[in-house]
């Protein structure tokens, strides 16, 4: 019989959490059981939750940053022992079959990834994520988690973490390379660290200079504020990747004139409205406009390998379960620095 978790349950796009269960899966052959630590706080659990992004059917338990204990697998498991630390990310399965799976491409499945939360499932039943005390997931979708890693620090590296490594890879941050990143957030505040990580040159470009400090600090050799047009002025044509982390609307002319030629402007932030540009800001000096949406299995465990080489983590607030309502209103007023992480043994407490 499928087991009752203590979860933070969702009912309404405006009412608060409620304490209640969600049903965890009997284990298939390969399965693992995760007693789940620590589940960080992501945007876009806010967005699905109340709406923003479409109809929400309810009740659902958010959360797709994921970091927890093995507690019992499968008996085809072979990944994964019982002690294990690991994650869950944004996705729990995918089709395995379409040529994206086959190159380890999942997020970009051709018959559809099934999300840790609010989607169907292949068996018919609907995701529930990782507010909650405990996960059910198949040994293909999870990741190991270094040691040296703390897993509240860890747990935002499985959306923001990679959110920001995929595009700095695929774009080829290193030395040599100036980068730019737009937005001081959540997501922001690791694409610096990554991109310093990685060698590139790094700019912040943020609307204020409020977060300088804490900008330079992560890796930055420049920091930028956006409203300033005399600062902004030295830039143009000068960036090799700049990466929009934000989900404001922006002003896509302005940035594409900081780009050097061939020069990408890649997006991750997801702004509500439709964006323009003139064209004449891609051709004149064949600029390219590009989207990013997290990474495939293999690329989030590189990335949690490269993190704990590199000495790389989100920087948290921890917070109990009776808290997550006001973190949430505080992630849109953008007042957290740098990520919430629930502590999941507070629910239902």
């Amino acid at each position: 019989m499928p087991t009752s978790v203590p979860a933070l349950v969702a009912t309404s796009t405006t009412g608060p959490f409620e304490h209640g269960t969600v049903e965890r899966r009997d284990l298939r052959p390969a399965d693992v059981r995760i007693d789940i630590a620590y589940a960080g706080v992501c945007h876009s659990d806010i967005h699905t939750v109340r709406g923003e992004w479409g109809a929400t059917e309810y009740p659902l338990t958010p959360g797709h940053e994921i970091a927890g204990i093995v507690s019992e697998v499968g008996e085809g498991v072979t990944r994964y022992a019982v002690g294990d630390r690991v994650g869950v990310g944004c996705f729990v399965d995918s089709c395995r079959e379409c040529p994206e799976c086959l190159a380890g491409e999942e997020q970009f499945c051709q018959k559809g990834v099934i999300y840790t939360y609010g989607t169907v499932g292949h068996d018919g039943v609907r995701t529930q994520g990782g507010y909650s005390q405990q996960i059910v997931v198949d040994e293909d979708y999870v990741v190991r988690i270094p040691d040296s890693l703390d897993l509240d620090v860890a747990a935002p590296l499985l959306c923001a973490g990679i959110t920001l490594y995929s595009p700095l890879k695929r774009w080829k941050a290193g030395p040599g390379v100036r980068v730019g990143i737009v937005g001081m957030g959540g997501l922001g505040h690791m694409g610096v660290k990554i991109a310093h990580a990685l060698g590139a040159h790094v700019t912040v470009l943020s609307q204020s200079l409020s977060k300088k400090d804490d900008g330079l600090r992560f890796g930055a050799d420049e920091y930028v504020a956006t409203s300033d047009a005399e600062s902004m002025r030295p830039l143009r044509g000068s960036f090799d990747l700049i990466i929009s982390t934000v989900s404001a609307d922006i002003d896509l002319d302005r940035f594409l004139g900081l780009l050097g030629t061939g020069g990408a402007l890649v997006f991750v932030g997801l702004p509500e409205n439709p964006q323009q540009f003139s064209m004449f800001s891609l051709t004149s000096a064949r600029r390219i406009i590009a989207g990013s949406n997290i990474g495939g299995i293999r690329e989030t465990q590189e990335m949690l390998d490269f993190c704990a080489e590199h000495g790389i983590a989100a920087e948290i607030e921890t917070i109990a379960a009776s808290e997550v309502d006001g973190a949430w209103d505080r992630v849109v007023a953008s007042d957290v620095r740098y990520r919430f992480v629930i502590d999941t043994a507070t629910i239902g407490a």
